[in-house]
């Protein structure tokens, strides 16, 4: 095709950049199902086949930011080749293990919170509530948060090993710079609703120019129950990588060592019809400093002004009145903002019926 390829902000031609397309993708962290795991919650499931594609889709989506913050966009992982420790920090956060940040087991009993047993299918809004509320419960506006030295629960992305204390899954001494800045390194997950039983195509524009922001993290969705995290596009086809693959649960070896291959996929990612996209999708975009995040509000201003398309959602300098109205949403003038919020969005989009009238 002569169409140009984008995965995750980067553009290549098929004709003279194939290698490094293929590169690019086998880099991105792979989360499947995986099987013989310790039991979630000590009693529960020892695999998460059938039920876990949209919990691995959301590993991948924050392990991208993860990758973006500590290795770099540019930086591409190669078979065989020994990967510096910021690489295996990140790693370790994600394995199916209860003591992983961000394994399986964290993420799944997080789900209780939400109304979810485990063992249950989720949809991307709930998946990008459980990532909010297990990295950060905080309920400031965005520019407040980052700009704040306001303490936030869930702030480091890896647990302490041994007696190094790791920052954002990187040694505690590689973050001091950091958190003496102005400004925190900022995950955004925003999900939405782009149709009723389909995709509407006024938004297809839109979808397309996320995937070429440099700040883009993807997109998790799929079809109903069935999840991929979405990379790119090429025309009018989706690139994803696909979770629905179950590989025995991954130990260190011997000598300490993480076994890393199947944590990549290594064949050609797959493609589908943009138009056969689930309307319920979360769209993730990373914001490393203060003008990454100006930057990506100026170009979702002038998504707007994209002839044809419809702006999937909108930017606002400060909180509309009618959420900060309690009688709207039928609380109490004593409510906090969370309880506000979670109580006007607690409905999973997978619960909606079309009633014939």
């Amino acid at each position: 095709t002569k169409e140009p390829v984008w995965i995750l902000g980067r553009k290549y031609s098929v004709f003279t950049e194939k290698e490094e397309i293929l590169l690019d993708v086998t880099s991105r962290l792979w989360f499947t199902y995986r099987k013989n795991f310790p039991a979630i919650g000590g009693t529960g499931p020892t695999s998460d086949t059938g039920w876990g594609c949209m919990l691995r889709c959301g590993q991948m989506i924050f392990a991208q930011a993860l990758v973006c913050r500590h290795l770099g966009r540019e930086w591409r992982w190669i078979k065989g080749k020994r990967q510096m420790d910021n690489y295996f920090n990140v790693l370790n956060a994600f394995i199916d293990k209860k003591d992983s940040y961000y394994s399986i087991h964290q993420i799944a009993q997080m789900g209780v919170g939400e109304g979810k047993s485990i063992g249950q299918w989720y949809g991307p809004n709930t998946v990008a509530q459980v990532i909010s509320d297990a990295f950060c419960s905080c309920s400031l506006s965005v520019g407040r948060l980052c700009q704040s030295n306001f303490p936030c629960a869930g702030a480091a992305a890896c647990p302490a090993v041994e007696s190094d204390v790791l920052y954002n899954g990187y040694p505690e001494e590689a973050g001091v710079r950091d958190r003496l800045s102005l400004w925190k390194p900022l995950v955004l997950l925003i999900p939405l609703r782009l149709g009723l039983t389909e995709i509407n195509e006024a938004y297809i524009e839109t979808l397309k120019h996320c995937f070429m922001m440099p700040q883009s993290l993807g997109v998790i969705g799929g079809k109903p129950n069935s999840a991929h995290y979405f990379i790119g596009y090429v025309g009018e086809e989706l690139i994803y990588l696909d979770p629905h693959t179950t590989q025995p649960a991954v130990e260190p070896n011997d000598s300490g060592c993480l076994p890393d291959e199947s944590f990549h996929c290594q064949h050609p990612p797959c493609r589908m019809s943009i138009a056969e996209l689930d309307p319920s999708i979360a769209v993730g975009f990373f914001c490393n400093t203060e003008e990454d995040f100006s930057d990506w509000c100026q170009q979702i201003k002038k998504l707007s002004l994209v002839r044809g398309a419809l702006p999937m959602f909108e930017l606002v300098e400060r909180q509309p009145s009618h959420f900060s109205n309690p009688d709207v949403l039928n609380l109490t003038p004593d409510s906090s903002d969370a309880d506000r919020l979670e109580r006007f969005f607690d409905s999973e989009d997978e619960d909606f019926e079309i009633l014939s009238l």
